[in-house]
């Protein structure tokens, strides 16, 4: 039993004594080999420097483990293959503007609207647009634009709406508001991978000619269409009331009358035409950034076209011309030397068919004629008879060298079409209420070698919307109006109210800042329209900014757009306007510039804001000047007429007092006194009585001379056309009622 006790100790004991000298060694950093370690994450790191996963050579028997490699060259080369550009922005769509869907939804639009204003301008045809939102289910949309242009040919169709960098615009160096054919497509590809519907489109050559009817979808894959009606080949509708009644049996939409009212038999047929529909996931919200107010702003920079618009409540609003007048047709130039990079050179002598390098030069290139050719050639030491495929990369950057050293003519501005001040001014006062206007357009420019020109138009006055509006109307805009927050309604729903403002009327009603307006108590409307009136806004109402690119309204990425920091660098209090330091300046003012350009340097795919230029900056500058300077005049002019006339009251105040103490102290006649006092005080406050005609110049004066290019009208007008804004926000006007 002895014996057995002893075994049992020693085997029990034996195992536990190692386990604590293995445990000491490890703690000293003693292997058992003798070496010495140390633990990095799990490890233990011999004196050499290696590393062990625990299975070490004393424990292997000295035999070393090998790792197995993650990866080899060819196992990595088997895995790669070319990227389709259909499928990276289908992974990236946020680079196209479809970020979010109240976003998506704008961009769809958009990108149909600009492709059908320019078909319809190169076809000689005054636009006529119509735009049909209508919600199909949660968070879902169908959007229609049809246009009256010219149509698409048959073959065309899939690939113009179904496959993604295909275009006519890319190439080609004029003014145009599409440019890297990308928008339409990538609107219905978006359109698929939210709904997974198909891009409908209908399309019409000639009155007699049948509809083209196609139903596609994008294989991303490829970035090729897929046709999937009519069996690979789509339909043709036939003209005519055959074509009408299966086409309306088919539920095929497409508006076949001009005006308001589509189907009205009595209304002018539409003879030609696209019109492309778009189910997808979006949001539909009125306010800023929103498509009421993309549409509203076209209407301004475009005045030659007419838009039809129903929104997803089913409510009807047209934009009808002010101008019977297309814009000038942009002719097509040639690059202009200076805006040509190295590489862009050298593969130009690779492609050109010139047999010498004069002739490369004169035909590939405007504003080069021989004479200029003979200076660059001269200049880079290389004869004008050296072939034109022959010239290596050395000569070539010292062709590069001597074009940017030789003095080359700017290019031709005909490649760019302005809208013009006098269209501005129409467009400004059509849209936008107030009681002064004014617009410049400065002379065109070249950046990088593309000719550009900036234009600005400005809206001052109008009152304050909040003081002017009735509770009536004030319940009206409340129950119309679907957003959460009192702030938020504000804001969205009276042109130029911002932040600031809004929380100084919410704060004197005692509502609160995130109060539901749908929710508020007869006491506590009375209360908020009390506040309205009576809270100052004017000092807090901000600039609102227009910025336009070849015509189309920029309305997202405010800060990062080389237009708004102008704005912003731009002195306004020497224009009468109160401005914080690196703010917008404070005021009723509307201010829109647009520019123009064969292609515009957009900071992004998304086109929503123009990169800064140094050519650009300045001149957004001195347009902006242009206008601030006959604001300043008027703005002083209407100032002293303000104090004039205050100075007149005080007098007309006291005058009858004055003429009867004098009358009784110098026994004089009292009205014959008065009648001289008070010809006196006219006479004395005599810029009272100056009245403005429509060119802001004062009625037979000549004092104050504003210059051309200037609208005045009556303060009581821009003030009733500010409340129909402020309904219009909110889907009611005083047409609609």
């Amino acid at each position: 039993m002895g014996k057995v006790k002893r075994k049992k100790k020693v085997a029990r004991t034996a195992p536990q004594k190692k386990k604590k000298k293995v445990r000491r060694e490890t703690a000293n950093g003693v292997s058992r080999n003798g070496s010495t370690g140390k633990k990095v994450s799990g490890k233990k790191v011999s004196s050499n420097g290696a590393a062990s996963n625990g299975h070490d050579a004393g424990a292997s028997g000295g035999t070393k483990v090998k790792r197995k490699r993650r990866a080899t060259a060819q196992s990595m080369a088997a895995g790669q293959r070319d990227i389709s550009v259909s499928e990276f922005f289908a992974k990236n769509r946020h680079l196209l503007g479809f970020d979010n869907p109240r976003k998506a939804l704008l961009t769809t639009i958009k990108e149909a609207v600009d492709n059908s204003l320019d078909a319809c301008e190169e076809g000689g045809i005054l636009p006529e647009v119509w735009v049909h939102v209508e919600q199909t289910g949660n968070a879902r949309y169908k959007v229609g634009v049809q246009d009256n242009g010219p149509g698409i040919v048959k073959k065309q169709i899939p690939l113009i709406f179904g496959k993604l960098l295909y275009g006519s615009k890319f190439h080609r160096l004029r003014m145009s508001r599409g440019q890297q054919g990308i928008g339409i497509s990538a609107a219905g590809m978006y359109g698929v991978l939210t709904t997974g519907k198909p891009v409908k489109i209908s399309s019409k050559v000639s009155k007699r000619k049948p509809i083209h009817y196609y139903e596609i979808q994008i294989d991303t894959k490829i970035n090729k269409p897929e046709i999937l009606n009519g069996r690979g080949d789509g339909v043709d509708i036939p003209p005519g009331a055959k074509g009408e009644a299966y086409m309306k049996k088919k539920g095929i939409e497409w508006a076949a009358r001009y005006g308001d009212d589509p189907d009205d038999p009595a209304a002018k047929e539409v003879i030609s035409g696209t019109r492309v529909t778009i189910e997808l996931e979006a949001k539909y919200q009125r306010g800023r950034g929103s498509v009421d107010e993309y549409l509203e702003q076209t209407a301004i920079a475009n005045p030659h076209v007419t838009i039809h618009y129903v929104d997803p409540e089913g409510a009807t609003s047209s934009y009808h011309r002010s101008t019977d007048k297309l814009p000038a047709e942009p002719k097509e130039i040639k690059p202009h030397p200076y805006g040509v990079e190295l590489g862009r050179l050298i593969a130009m002598l690779k492609e050109t068919d010139a047999s010498t390098l004069s002739q490369f030069l004169t035909q590939s290139f405007s504003r080069v004629s021989p004479s200029v050719a003979r200076k660059i050639c001269q200049g880079a030491g290389v004869s004008v008879r050296a072939g034109s495929k022959k010239i290596g990369r050395g000569e070539a950057d010292k062709i590069y060298q001597a074009i940017q050293e030789t003095k080359i003519a700017a290019p031709r501005t005909d490649c760019i079409c302005p809208i013009g001040e006098e269209l501005i001014l129409k467009g400004l006062h059509q849209v936008v209420p107030g009681e002064f206007y004014a617009a410049a357009t400065r002379p065109p420019n070249v950046y990088r070698g593309n000719p550009f020109q900036i234009e600005v138009g400005l809206a001052y006055g109008g009152g304050a919307t909040t003081a002017q509006i009735t509770r009536e109307t004030l319940v009206e805009l409340i129950s119309q109006t679907d957003l959460r927050t009192m702030r938020q309604f504000l804001i969205h729903t009276f042109n130029g109210i911002g932040s600031e403002s809004a929380d100084k009327i919410i704060k004197q009603s005692g509502l609160g800042t995130r109060q539901s307006p749908s929710k508020l108590k007869p006491k506590q409307i009375d209360d908020f329209h009390a506040a309205m009136q009576e809270v100052n806004v004017s000092e807090g109402q901000s600039m609102s900014v227009l910025r336009y690119a070849n015509r189309v309204p920029l309305q997202f990425q405010h800060g990062a757009c080389a237009i708004t920091q102008a704005v912003i660098a731009n002195n306004w209090r020497s224009y009468g306007l109160s401005q914080s330091r690196s703010s917008l300046p404070s005021g009723p003012v509307t201010v829109m510039i647009h520019m123009a350009s064969v292609w515009v340097p957009f900071t992004s795919e998304s086109k929503e804001a123009v990169a800064s230029y140094p050519e650009i900056e300045k001149e957004l500058r001195l347009a902006l000047q242009s206008v601030g300077r006959k604001l300043g005049m008027y703005l002083r002019r209407r100032i002293r007429v303000r104090q004039e006339g205050e100075r007149r009251n005080i007098f007309l105040r006291y005058l009858g007092e004055v003429a009867r103490a004098v009358s009784e102290v110098n026994q004089t006649d009292q009205k014959k006194l008065y009648d001289q006092l008070l010809t006196i005080a006219k006479k004395k406050t005599s810029e009272a009585d100056v009245k403005l005609d429509s060119r802001g110049r004062p009625v037979d004066e000549e004092e104050l001379d504003l210059g051309d290019n200037v609208l005045i009208v009556d303060p009581g007008d821009a003030n009733e056309r500010l409340l129909n804004t402020a309904k219009k926000n909110n889907g009611t006007s005083d047409e609609e009622e």
